[in-house]
């Protein structure tokens, strides 16, 4: 199965359109990713057709339950949710934080490459980073534990606006150990063509 039906099946799976165009964009992403992975360690998946499930549909999953146009990736990495999320929705305003300089470096140039006009890259500690406009969505791939995410970045948040975690399976003692101030929305089972294994997506606002 080519890399492109493999994006199209999982697309269809999780009830999502996308035209052409942004199809093509999120495959260049993943040669892009997988090129500059030999060198900078981006990821640990290292076959492109993985890539494809593990890092395109997972990231694209999420999609349906986030509510905004607005969206700080923290700790993005290798760009991961939002550079998928931002070519889903280019209407989007998405800013990629990361402050390991190499992993930086990629996400300026796939910002460039890829032509993504409606992402930007800031190379700075999130408790450091201090946005001129705050944000709708605040998400996270795997950047850290629960408390410590709402700690660090509960601050780039517009009022009203939602921390989204993304985590593996239901992270029961994460949650407990929330500080008062913020309250959990929702935890989302998120069912993702081509990866075993589970898959939550968790929800909090604060106050």
């Amino acid at each position: 199965m080519s890399h492109a039906e493999r994006l199209w099946r999982g697309l269809a799976a999780l009830d999502l359109e996308l035209p052409p165009e942004a199809q093509r964009r999120l495959l260049d992403y993943v040669t892009l990713l997988a090129k500059w992975n030999r060198t900078y360690n981006l990821t640990a998946v290292r076959d492109e057709a993985a890539m494809v499930g593990q890092h395109l549909l997972d990231s694209l999953a999420i999609l349906p339950h986030l509510s905004g146009d607005s969206v700080a990736d923290i700790g993005s990495g290798g760009g991961l949710p939002g550079i998928p999320l931002a070519i889903a929705r280019p209407a989007w305003r998405v800013v990629l934080v990361e402050s390991n300089q190499k992993k930086a470096a990629f996400l300026e140039q796939a910002r460039i490459e890829l032509g993504l006009a409606n992402v930007a890259v800031v190379r700075e500690r999130v408790e450091s980073w201090q946005p001129v406009q705050p944000f709708d969505i605040v998400v996270s791939r795997a950047f850290s534990d629960l408390a410590e995410f709402v700690r660090l970045s509960a601050h780039l948040l517009a009022p009203g606006g939602c921390i989204a975690a993304m985590k593996g399976v239901y992270p029961y003692e994460e949650i407990a150990q929330l500080p008062a101030e913020f309250a959990l929305v929702d935890v989302i089972a998120l069912a993702v063509p081509d990866v075993e294994g589970a898959r939550h997506l968790v929800l909090i606002r604060k106050g």
